[in-house]
């Protein structure tokens, strides 16, 4: 899916280099007329390497340049000299990138980590020199290996946020209007719904310097699972998430109901999001009184911790943050 410059699925094309051809050489100098054999080794072919960046959180920088090659390998030399090893090729991907094969779509690795280095395609070993093959029953080898090739292929690049936090809700429940609040990200904000089209990520700050980082993920409809609406196309974000926030709005018709119908796209989704902790949250509560809210309560799920927020009104935000902290670090 891509809009504007988020983008979380790309394909790219890696070629690693050849390594360098082994040296057929006869050792000559002054008064030594036959030497004997002194080639040396090729030099192995540059690596495709991806990189782990805790700068990156999209995979746009691809969009337009999918095609990577490492150098081939140096030839070897006299005198048992190596050749050069082919320089290799970065390329730095944002953390929570899975790699798969572009044909099987097997999955290969995954980067999580910063500066986390994982060789893409491996670059070919470089041939022996002719020294090597020297014998008692032959020796001036004419003769020495050539390099191997390198490889080559397409590949397939997934992009799953790397969350703490992954706020989930239908369209217009305000779930960018509580990020904008509660952090310094700035998400289009409207009132229809799929005002949001992409994932956005804040980071917020909350006691002694603390932070943590929440999601918001674009709004998922009945029947996301199966390919309805816009959400089924984010879904794979959350399952990065160690904490689910479910966001529903006060004015809602069925709290409950609604609550179980987003439960259960992601059940359907990935049955494992079931094993992470969740919160309700239920906003734009500045329309509702004590009494109101107590009625409210008493239909919510009894399994289920709840708050009352207001964006707006910046209720509750508190109480929200250590909660939410509190869950993160049990």
């Amino acid at each position: 899916m891509t809009e504007g410059n988020f983008v979380d699925y790309i394909k790219i094309w890696a070629q690693s280099g050849n390594g360098g051809k082994g040296s057929v050489h006869l050792h000559r100098e002054k008064y030594i007329t036959k030497g004997g054999p002194d080639g040396g080794d090729g030099g192995r072919g540059g690596h495709v390497i991806l990189r782990g960046s805790k700068n990156m959180w999209t995979l746009f920088h691809l969009k337009f340049n999918k095609h990577f090659r490492a150098e081939h390998g140096g030839a070897g030399s006299k005198s048992r000299s190596t050749g050069k090893d082919g320089q290799d090729k970065y390329v730095d991907v944002p953390l929570g990138t899975i790699v798969k094969d572009g044909e099987t779509q097997e999955i290969l690795f995954e980067i999580t980590k910063e500066h986390e280095e994982i060789i893409l395609v491996e670059g070919g070993k470089g041939g022996r020199g002719n020294w090597h093959f020297k014998s008692s029953t032959n020796q001036t080898p004419r003769y020495a290996q050539p390099g191997i090739d390198g490889e080559e292929g397409w590949y397939q690049l997934e992009l799953k946020l790397l969350a703490d936090v992954g706020l989930v809700g239908f369209p217009n429940a305000g779930k960018s209007t509580l990020l904008s609040v509660i952090t310094s990200a700035k998400p289009k904000i409207a009132d229809y719904e799929f005002t949001t089209l992409k994932p956005n990520l804040g980071i917020v700050e909350y006691r002694n310097f603390k932070t943590f980082v929440v999601a918001d993920i674009p709004g998922i409809i009945e029947g996301a699972a199966e390919g309805k609406g816009l959400g089924h196309r984010f879904l794979r974000h959350i399952e990065r998430n160690s904490t689910l926030l479910f966001l529903i709005p006060a004015d809602s018709d069925d709290i409950k109901n609604e609550y179980q119908i987003l439960l259960n796209e992601l059940k359907q989704h990935n049955p494992e999001l079931m094993d992470k902790d969740r919160l309700l949250a239920i906003s734009k509560s500045d329309m509702l009184d004590d009494e109101l809210k107590a009625e409210i309560e008493k239909d919510l799920p009894t399994d289920l911790p709840h708050l009352f927020i207001s964006s707006i009104a910046q209720t509750g935000l508190t109480e929200l943050k250590d909660k939410l902290w509190a869950m993160l670090n049990v």
